[in-house]
């Protein structure tokens, strides 16, 4: 995982008032909870008495309370009671769970993934996205995959009359002219022009116009995709890391159309089907895909086509050098 980074890793709604949710995220078992206020709280799920699992016990006003020996954590990992030494004895400060940053925001909850500071950069997130005249669905699929393999495969303008030939890759454009791709800060943006083989010779990146719509495909670092189908519609995805060889994908369809409550349901359930779909056909092919974690000199034989993925690999190798960096 790239250090010192916000990371959607789950929806709002899956952490419910007055309930422990237990989850494995980046190779890690945690706990989260919401206090007394609504806030949500997240630690490591494991309490440092005797081992067991914290989401195996319940809320206690604003703490977790383990279910083994009810020992008490505030949201900081702080163990606040040892009810066998007594309500009122001192806690010694040896006791003291792995807490994690977390933050709420568009629906998603952010778990920032390094060393805690005074002051935290932006959540990451898609412009456009908090329009209030945008309404969407979500859809949670389990992949046997890295959460990079998964992020590359939607970065990925080659594979689509293959792997999707029936589908949205129809038409049997296999030649992928460019593609144009740019890299801006932690976001890239990739704009597509694949058409039928003909014997023409696909244009380099450098011999094609200057974009002037919105690209269809952008990613935002460490996470975020989207893919803008216009004015009306947007497909994006959380790419959520459980481990080396699991990963999440959290599908939201948005869209300006279909707000009466019936209509909103039939919508989703069509779109969030159809997105399924698409997904399984890319499921599929990923997750044959060795090794699990994928890197810029991995071996690979590219070419031009895999330009976004080669521009990903090197954006995300430097925020890994950089997060390595002492800080002052």
């Amino acid at each position: 995982m790239i250090r010192n980074q916000w990371y959607v890793i789950l929806e709002s709604r899956e952490v419910k008032p007055g309930r422990l949710l237990g989850v494995r995220r980046m190779g890690r078992d945690l706990v989260l909870w919401r206090d007394a206020k609504g806030a949500v709280a997240c630690m490591s799920d494991h309490c440092i008495h005797r081992g067991v699992a914290l989401s195996a016990g319940k809320v206690k006003g604003d703490c977790v309370e383990c279910p083994f020996h009810g020992l008490q954590y505030d949201g900081q990992g702080h163990v606040t009671v040892i009810p066998a030494n007594g309500k009122d004895a001192v806690v010694p400060a040896t006791f003291q769970g792995e807490a994690f940053v977390v933050r709420e925001a568009h629906g998603y909850i952010y778990l920032w993934w390094g060393e805690p500071r005074d002051e935290y950069p932006e959540l990451p997130f898609i412009s456009g996205l908090d329009d209030t005249r945008l309404i969407y669905g979500t859809w949670r699929d389990p992949w046997n995959a890295f959460y990079t393999r998964a992020i590359e495969n939607q970065l990925d303008v080659v594979h689509l009359p293959f792997v999707h030939y029936n589908t949205i890759g129809a038409g049997n454009k296999t030649i992928v002219n460019g593609p144009v791709a740019r890299m801006e800060g932690n976001i890239l943006r990739i704009w597509v022009d694949n058409e039928k083989d003909h014997g023409q010779t696909p244009r380099r990146p450098d011999e094609m116009p200057v974009p002037e719509r919105d690209a269809q495909l952008t990613f935002v670092f460490p996470n975020l995709w989207q893919n803008n189908l216009g004015a009306n519609a947007r497909i994006t995805a959380a790419f959520v890391c459980v481990d080396e060889q699991h990963s999440i994908l959290y599908l939201r369809f948005y869209r300006r159309f279909g707000r009466l409550p019936l209509v909103r349901q039939l919508s989703d359930l069509l779109t969030g089907l159809a997105d399924i779909t698409i997904a399984h056909q890319d499921r599929r092919v990923v997750q044959t895909q060795r090794p699990f974690v994928s890197s810029l000199n991995g071996g690979e034989n590219l070419i031009q086509g895999d330009l976004p993925i080669v521009l990903y690999r090197r954006r995300r190798e430097q925020l890994q050098k950089e997060s390595q960096l002492p800080t002052a």
